[in-house]
């Protein structure tokens, strides 16, 4: 109707008075999809972060899914599931780092625009960006941090993640780089992977202790599971002699910390990531482009990664941690609309 189109017509140059288009406002017929691997407890804030964005930001639908079991193939179907069902942006921790990339290239196909949130593809891939954790910096502030509390010096031991988690090796070379600066002082003992699952945790972070807890005198955990049965460990044998750095922020974890068995831990901000994930997927879709000249992390890995930072908890901190994160968060956003993206 020519009515309808002279409206149009004057909201654009409305906009357009403002430095805005309409291209780039939120769409309520946005639908994303935040989509995890398989059930673990780091992804939980996740929902409440996009219903939030959602509310925020004005997005139409805004849903959290993850497929009964950490398996590729029903990562892969939940995906496609949701293709079918008109979801039509999506934030995708990679349930492999390559192996997720065909998946990837044809939600994009779609005209589904894809951020990989808190673990990256590896490039090339069609995701628009990896909005994680620098895992890098966080893995060496946080064995930096441990061989502080050892004094500087001492015998250290890496509980890891899976092996087929992007951010394992990731770490692994993080904590190597921190104890080579120490000419020495500080060696790595050993780095177990693949204790991301209760029963496996359990049985060698206790078969280590029993038998080599003596010889060290650090723990770092670079993963949540190992860091709660690191920390519930210590406390059942009564160990405070042994520094202990762990990661994120289960409530048992937390405990060991106001009660001395663990120094502190590195909280990553999921938070952040699904609130301000939410948004990006959302201008993207809308028509929004990301800057040529954004200021992307850690130039010598393959992704395009825009850092999500984390929060380090201490004794100190522990009532307070969670409004510093939603602060970061905003700072993330501001960054965000500032430094990477592009709105006609």
């Amino acid at each position: 109707m020519k009515g309808s189109k002279a409206f149009s017509t004057i909201i654009g140059a409305l906009f357009a008075v403002v430095g805005m288009s309409t291209a780039a406002l939120a769409d309520p017929s946005t639908r994303i999809g935040i989509v995890a691997p398989g059930p673990h407890p780091y992804f939980t804030q996740w929902e409440s972060a996009g219903q939030q964005a959602a509310k925020d930001f004005n997005i139409g639908v805004v849903d959290y899914r993850v497929p009964n079991k950490w398996e590729l193939a029903a990562h892969n179907a939940l995906l496609e599931s949701m293709a079918s069902q008109n979801y039509n942006a999506f934030l995708i921790f990679p349930g492999d780092p390559v192996a997720t990339r065909p998946t990837v290239a044809d939600l994009v196909g779609m005209g589904a625009p894809v951020i990989s949130l808190a673990g990256c593809l590896q490039d090339p891939s069609d995701a628009s960006f990896c909005f994680a954790t620098d895992n890098t910096v966080a893995a060496y502030e946080a064995a930096k941090l441990l061989i502080k509390e050892m004094g500087g010096k001492g015998k250290i031991v890496h509980f890891a993640g899976f092996l087929t988690d992007p951010n394992t090796k990731v770490r692994i070379d993080a904590i190597a780089r921190a104890v080579a600066e120490t000419n020495g002082a500080v060696t790595v003992v050993d780095n177990i992977t693949d204790l991301d699952v209760p029963e496996a945790a359990q049985d060698k972070i206790n078969a280590f202790l029993a038998t080599q807890g003596s010889n060290i005198d650090g723990i770092i955990t670079t993963a949540w599971i190992p860091s709660v049965v690191a920390a519930t460990a210590l406390r059942k044998i009564g160990d405070k002699r042994i520094k202990m750095i762990g990661l994120d922020n289960d409530d048992l974890l937390m405990a060991a910390i106001t009660d001395g068995y663990v120094s502190g831990t590195v909280v990553e901000n999921a938070f952040a990531q699904a609130y301000v994930g939410s948004f990006a997927v959302d201008k993207l879709h809308t028509g929004c482009t990301l800057r040529s000249d954004a200021p992307w992390k850690n130039a010598n890995r393959s992704a395009k990664l825009m850092d999500s930072g984390t929060v380090y908890v201490t004794a100190a901190n522990l009532d307070t941690y969670h409004d510093i994160q939603k602060e970061k968060a905003k700072e993330l956003l501001t960054s965000f609309k500032s430094n990477y993206l592009k709105c006609p």
